[in-house]
């Protein structure tokens, strides 16, 4: 099952009433390292519904997302 599908069920199944506490067990959040997503760039722009944020590491060595 994709996580859109699990999304949608659960959707469906709250608006039906019913909960998924007991219906699903506990799903594990991908996790990607920041090196791997920037690619030893300090910037990058991420396209999301047609809208462009940009994703940057400041100085400080913190990230910092903006649309």
């Amino acid at each position: 099952m994709t996580m859109y599908d699990a999304i949608h069920q659960h959707a469906d199944l709250a608006n039906a009433g019913i909960s998924t506490a007991t219906t699903q067990a506990p799903k594990e959040i991908p996790r990607i390292k920041s090196g791997d997503l920037m690619q030893q760039k300090r910037e990058l722009e991420i396209d999301h519904a047609g809208r462009i944020y940009r994703l940057r590491i400041t100085q400080l060595n913190k990230l910092i997302l903006t649309a």
